[in-house]
């Protein structure tokens, strides 16, 4: 058997889905989230009132959902999620979000129309690689999947509560799908839930890595071809979606009152 023919099975098996209904796809967006904030939870990246995930509503596309403030990501169900319009007014749902949340997503889903889901939170090894004020280097497999597609935001105004400030961050992210906060953390774009979400949970454990890689001793940088190579095969939204999917089975196994 080939590898080709391996490729072939292994895209057939793993569909993504589609739906055929606005309905079916909000409920498909809203799953994948409260999953995603269950996953974070896991992980350790739940610190305080900090953090956020949103996800383009796919009928009022200038609406987003988000996290209630206050609620513990590891109790976070379908029903908590709250329904926010550009305008920062609550359309469904009654209760406050975080407005460094609003001004950050909304910017995101204003000026990126192919943005569906952002991920930003205060994990730990996000916050200790953004002190250093520089990217991650492709010293791994897994971490080419930024190679050329996350930016530097290198500035720290304090607690995001500007919409200039948001629209700064903007520009920094650019088309890309990642981008460090410099003194802050990391934050995370992609065309769908799970893209957005593995991605930030892919880009945490880069950062880890390369951080104990530094500890030890010098790492070998790989070639931009080889770089450029890997990122083709590793970097992009389905394979980012199809890596969430485990960790979808997972958690909705454990915790299966996140689709409440």
């Amino acid at each position: 058997m080939s590898s080709a023919t391996v490729a072939a099975r292994a895209r057939d098996f793993f569909v993504l889905p589609r739906h055929d209904s606005v309905a079916a796809e909000r409920l498909h967006r809203k799953q994948r989230l409260a999953a995603a904030f269950r996953i974070f939870s896991r992980r350790g990246f739940d610190q305080g009132l900090a953090g956020h995930i949103t996800a383009r509503d796919p009928e009022w596309t200038d609406h987003f959902w988000v996290n209630p403030l206050g609620k513990h990501f590891g109790q976070i169900r379908v029903s908590d999620l709250q329904l926010v319009n550009e305008h920062g007014e609550i359309v469904e749902g009654d209760q406050p979000i975080n407005e460094a949340a609003f001004v950050i997503h909304a910017a995101i889903h204003k000026a990126r129309p192919d943005v569906i889901a952002a991920a930003h939170t205060h994990s730990t090894y996000g916050k200790a690689w953004s002190t250093l004020g520089r990217t991650l280097d492709p010293i791994t497999q897994d971490s080419c999947s930024f190679y050329g597609d996350h930016g530097l935001y290198g500035e720290f105004h304090g607690v995001v509560l500007e919409a200039e400030e948001g629209e700064r961050i903007v520009r920094a992210l650019g088309a890309r799908k990642a981008l460090i906060l410099q003194n802050h953390g990391f934050l995370t774009a992609g065309p769908s839930v799970e893209a957005a979400a593995w991605w930030y949970l892919a880009m945490d454990n880069a950062a880890q890595t390369q951080l104990l890689a530094e500890a030890a001793g010098k790492p070998i940088v790989l070639d931009h071809e080889t770089a450029k190579f890997t990122y083709d095969r590793v970097g992009g939204p389905t394979g980012g979606a199809l890596s969430f999917k485990p960790l979808w089975d997972w958690i909705v196994a454990a915790e299966p009152d996140l689709l409440d």
